[in-house]
């Protein structure tokens, strides 16, 4: 059994990933903004109100998950919004920046005291912020900002190499939630991919880009 901390866990992918682990008898801390329904009738504990974007919310995060050792962060939380050359939004671009890229490091390093040798981190990332294999343009702040986590958690697996700490940056492929517009695979398979890419995840595949389907990506 693991002790697993998940962020943006209220819906969509971060529910699912506590549903799936609670039900195969992993202890879940589930953190997220606003407890929803679906969130509060699973069998773990729950810490809300908490911003991955700001330092107060970080520092209320800390303090509440105690001095237990976890196994496992999964930092889950983002946002996407749509900018096209022609119609830039650069606070929606700032703000997907502090989520999405800073957010995942905030989240990280107040934890790393509760992290041990053995410890997994995992980045819920996206192809979209892979540089070689954008052919499309557009979404330049979700875009950027995914990039710039992605370096953030090859610097993390370098610098954590020596405590015995991995981390990972996982894609968890086009998945139908309201992030997505409805559109892509369900859930739960993209869920199903996510948690057997982090139990395999060793030493060996630290600072790695994978595809929750377990296709290797270009960065």
């Amino acid at each position: 059994m693991n002790k697993i901390l998940i962020t943006g866990a209220n819906r969509g992918i971060g529910l699912e990933l506590c549903r799936q682990l609670v039900s195969r008898g992993d202890e879940v801390i589930a953190v997220c903004r606003d407890l929803s329904n679906e969130l509060k009738s699973l069998n773990l504990r729950v810490i809300e109100g908490i911003d991955v974007a700001t330092a107060e919310s970080i520092l209320s995060l800390k303090n509440q998950t105690g001095l237990d050792g976890l196994d496992w962060i999964i930092n889950n939380a983002g946002i996407l919004s749509v900018e096209s050359l022609d119609g830039l939004d650069f606070e929606a671009i700032e703000r997907q920046f502090n989520v999405n890229a800073l957010g995942p490091l905030r989240v990280t390093t107040a934890l790393l005291p509760r992290l041990h040798a053995g410890s997994k981190i995992g980045i819920i990332t996206s192809r979209m912020g892979s540089v070689e294999d954008n052919t499309s343009g557009g979404y330049y702040g979700y875009r950027m900002s995914k990039a710039a986590v992605n370096m953030a958690g090859k610097s993390l697996a370098r610098d954590l190499e020596q405590q015995g700490i991995a981390v990972v940056l996982l894609h968890p492929g086009m998945v139908a939630t309201d992030m997505s517009g409805g559109k892509g695979i369900s859930t739960a398979q993209s869920v199903r991919g996510l948690i057997q890419r982090m139990d395999a995840l060793n030493m060996t595949q630290t600072g790695s880009f994978w595809h929750a389907e377990g296709e290797q990506l270009p960065w």
